[in-house]
């Protein structure tokens, strides 16, 4: 699947449709993504985030079978960044974006989990991401989409993670 079509699923829904027609100066600010390798869990989440200036709420919309609109709590009184929506991308290029990296760094470890957030840093949309691979291994990645290239890549071990909270 690709993020435009969960932008156009969401753009075409009666719920969201209202939620624009009570919130005309609402924008796109964040979003997240969960895409599970396990053919059993299937834990795959999809979730578009929007700012309303005048209330200083961020709504999100879940894209599951049914759109539900969510309000999500923050601790930060930061205004987000606009996101606009001129860009595209498919999950699987993203995958083959990680794994192709994963390659070049001798990283032979399974994708086993991307948990993704869609977030405009410094006037640049990026996916900034956990990736979870076999044997206990985590990535901390950043993706910039206009270019399709990491921007930074670190491995670690869930035991580092362990080690550091003793």
């Amino acid at each position: 699947m690709n993020y435009q079509f969960y932008l156009e699923k969401l753009h075409s829904s009666k719920i969201f449709k209202d939620f624009m027609k009570e919130n005309p100066k609402a924008y796109l600010c964040s979003g997240f993504f969960t895409i599970d390798k396990d053919k059993e869990a299937k834990d795959n989440q999809r979730h578009l985030d929007f700012y309303v200036p005048n209330i200083k709420e961020i709504f999100s919309f879940k894209l599951e079978k049914e759109i539900e609109k969510v309000p999500v709590e923050t601790s930060t009184k930061k205004i987000p960044s606009e996101i606009k929506p001129n860009f595209d991308f498919k999950f699987e290029e993203i995958e083959k974006i990680i794994v192709d990296e994963m390659k070049k760094r001798k990283v032979t470890n399974k994708l086993q989990k991307m948990i993704l957030s869609l977030q405009n840093i410094g006037g640049r949309v990026a996916l900034v991401g956990t990736v979870f691979i076999s044997r206990f291994g985590l990535l901390r990645i950043h993706i910039d989409l206009e270019k399709k290239n990491i921007s930074l890549f670190e491995k670690k071990s869930f035991f580092d993670l362990i080690k550091r909270v003793k």
